[in-house]
């Protein structure tokens, strides 16, 4: 923990929120000297603290104790930049609209970078009128299956869930231009670009 990142970061969470020292001593039961330690570099908050000041400040401990807010400007409001999180032990499945930490069942999750389908790997789509039909020939069986597929687009994220056994598709809207996704418990993350003509 840098002492002077995090004591920084704590009083521009603090000021933000319109409080002076003595106000948040106060809610999370400390003295506003020590508080004023803190933003000052002159000491740093027990870790014991650091949980009821993540909660308090809406933030994560990771972030108080790099001291640093690590999100990008690029990334603010582009659902094109949308990272999904799989869990491997319980299968859930988690969106963030940016880098973030993320834990499931115990384990922290890293974001799942997907690779380009290949030609044979490619989802099949087909106009039925205004809307995209979206198949494949997948292998559908309980240890080999794709558990889900998102279309994202500049402003939207549409996930359909699927399940082993059942056939793969799905229908969605017909948008002009946008990234489909989808996650195979062996093949991994995969992405098609689709561009209506």
């Amino acid at each position: 923990m840098n002492q002077n990142k995090t004591g920084d970061l704590i009083k521009r969470f603090r000021t933000e929120r319109g409080l002076t020292q003595k106000q948040l001593a106060a809610r999370i039961h400390v003295s506003d000297k020590a508080v004023s330690k803190w933003e000052t570099g002159s000491g740093c908050p027990d870790i014991s603290l650091l949980a009821a000041l993540a909660d308090f400040f809406d933030t994560d401990m990771q972030v108080l104790l790099s001291g640093e807010i690590t999100q990008k400007e690029s990334e603010k409001g582009n659902m094109k930049k949308t990272k999904f999180y799989v869990c491997k032990s319980c299968g859930n499945i988690i969106t963030a609209a940016s880098e973030a930490a993320v834990t499931c069942c115990g384990t922290r999750l890293s974001p799942m970078e997907p690779r380009r389908a290949e030609a044979d790997e490619m989802l099949n789509l087909e106009d039925i009128g205004g809307e995209w039909y979206v198949s494949s020939g997948h292998p559908m069986t309980k240890e080999h299956f794709i558990a889900f597929a998102a279309y994202i687009t500049d402003s939207s994220v549409m996930m359909f869930r699927q399940y082993p056994e059942w056939d793969f598709h799905f229908t969605m809207p017909m948008y002009r231009m946008g990234r489909l996704v989808w996650y195979c418990t062996e093949c991994g993350f995969l992405y098609q670009d689709i561009r209506r003509r």
